[in-house]
C-alpha cells in the first residue's frame, strides 16, 4: 500500500452505508483526475492495519455525521491504519441539519492516525433515514461547488502551500451522542438471503438469523434497508414522522457547502 518514491497515489477512503457519502467522494476524487483506490469501512472483512501510506500519497476521507460525530466504527478503523504523514482532504457529510464535532473530530482521529489533514469539506447529501431533508443532494449545485473546492486544493498541494491542518468548527470535548432510538425491523417476507448480515459494516445482523438485529449494535446506518434485495427491511414511520418534526425548523434552509484551507 506505501506509494512508491517520489510518486503519488490517490486513495479514497470512505465510510457510505447508504451511498450518500460516496457521491460527494466520488466528485472530489474525480476532480484529480488520477487514478485512485477506494478503501471501504464499512467492510467488516477488511484487515485495517495492514493499509499503510507514504508522504507522498493524497487521501480523500469521507465519513456521515451522525449526531454530530463521526461514526465510532469508522474512527476505529481509520485509527488502524498507518498514516505516515500522507496528505488528507477530510470530508464530513451530513443530512442538512448541522455537523456539530464531527469535523474537528475526524481531523483529530486522522492526526492519531498519522494522516495529515490539509483541507477539510463539508458537503450536504441527502439524510440517510428522514429522505425529504436535502432529498437529492449532492445535485448539480453542489457538485460545481465541490469541483471548485477540488481545484482550489489542487493549486495548493501542487504549489506546496497546504502543509497544515487548518482550524475547523467543533468543539472539545466532543458533544454525547448515544445513537438513535429506531432500529430498522423485518418484515415477513424476508427471504434469508443473508446479504444484510454481510454488508452491516457492525455486525448487527446475526448470519444464521437475518431477520433479527443485534439493537445493542446497530447504529442506525440504514445500509441492511439500502441493500435488502426484497425491500423487506424498514423503521418505524411513527419514529421518523417523530424525528422529521424534530428536525423540520433545523432542516428548513438550504445549507451551503463548506472549504477549510
Amino acid at each position: 500500500m506505501t506509494g512508491e518514491e517520489g510518486m503519488m497515489k490517490l486513495y479514497e477512503i470512505i465510510f457510505s452505508p447508504t451511498g450518500g457519502t460516496k457521491k460527494v467522494a466520488d466528485i472530489i476524487t474525480d476532480r484529480f483526475r488520477s487514478e485512485s483506490s477506494l478503501i471501504d469501512l464499512t467492510d467488516s472483512f477488511l484487515d485495517f492495519s495492514l493499509y499503510s501510506f507514504s508522504e507522498e500519497d493524497v487521501c480523500i476521507v469521507a465519513v456521515p455525521s451522525y449526531g454530530g460525530r463521526i461514526p465510532g466504527v469508522a474512527g476505529e478503523r481509520l485509527k488502524q491504519m498507518r498514516g505516515n504523514k500522507a496528505k488528507v482532504v477530510s470530508v464530513t457529510v451530513y443530512g442538512n441539519r448541522a455537523y456539530d464535532d464531527t469535523m474537528l473530530e475526524l481531523n483529530d482521529t486522522l492526526i492519531e492516525a498519522g494522516f495529515c489533514p490539509v483541507a477539510a469539506i463539508a458537503a450536504v447529501a441527502e439524510h440517510s433515514i428522514m429522505r425529504q431533508f436535502a432529498a437529492g443532494r449532492p445535485d448539480e449545485e453542489d457538485r460545481r461547488e465541490l469541483v471548485d473546492f477540488t481545484e482550489r486544493i489542487k493549486r495548493g498541494l501542487q504549489n506546496g502551500s497546504l502543509t497544515e491542518t487548518p482550524a475547523v468548527p467543533g468543539k472539545r470535548p466532543f458533544r454525547s451522542f448515544d445513537g438513535v432510538p429506531m432500529k430498522p425491523r423485518t418484515g415477513k417476507s424476508c427471504t434469508k438471503c443473508g446479504i444484510c448480515a454481510e454488508k452491516c459494516p457492525v455486525g448487527a445482523i446475526p448470519s444464521d438469523m437475518p431477520m433479527s438485529t443485534y439493537h445493542d449494535r446497530c447504529i442506525t446506518c440504514m445500509r441492511c434497508i439500502t441493500v435488502c434485495p426484497q425491500k423487506n427491511r424498514s423503521i418505524s414511520k411513527v419514529l421518523v414522522a417523530a424525528g422529521a418534526q424534530k428536525l423540520k425548523k433545523a432542516c428548513r434552509e438550504r445549507k451551503k457547502n463548506e472549504l477549510y484551507l
